[in-house]
């Protein structure tokens, strides 16, 4: 029984406090909207959104996960044919490259953890 309850308990830490970390993942994208899906890091990555400029045209996105080493680096990347500067802007927390929640939607914001011990106190 005990043991039951201490995997319920680990199962419902944060991810980022059992060393996994999920991110979302956008292709290269000149829309202004990049929802992304969920992906998940390797443990030497990073998630990062990456920003494209090329002179005389929109500017690019693109999110995801990165290795350390290339956070804050400057690329060439080639989008529709037209070559862009990207610069890959590391964050370090669980889905921290996510986009902000609307105004008025606090309630998406509650961690899992929280959520879960809360269902547990009421269970008992």
């Amino acid at each position: 029984m005990v043991l039951g309850w201490l995997l319920f308990l680990v199962m419902a830490l944060p991810s980022d406090t059992t060393g996994i970390k999920s991110c979302m993942f956008c292709e290269l994208t000149d829309s202004l909207n990049c929802p992304g899906i969920l992906m998940t890091c390797g443990k030497d990555e990073n998630c990062f959104t990456g920003q494209g400029t090329a002179p005389g045209v929109g500017s690019i996105t693109n999110k995801g996960c990165v290795r350390s080493s290339s956070c804050g680096r400057e690329e060439p990347v080639i989008y529709q044919g037209i070559s862009y500067s990207l610069i890959s802007t590391c964050c370090y927390g669980h889905l921290c490259n996510r986009a902000p929640d609307p105004e008025g939607s606090r309630m998406a914001g509650i961690p899992t953890s929280l959520a879960l011990v809360m269902l547990l106190l009421l269970w008992l």
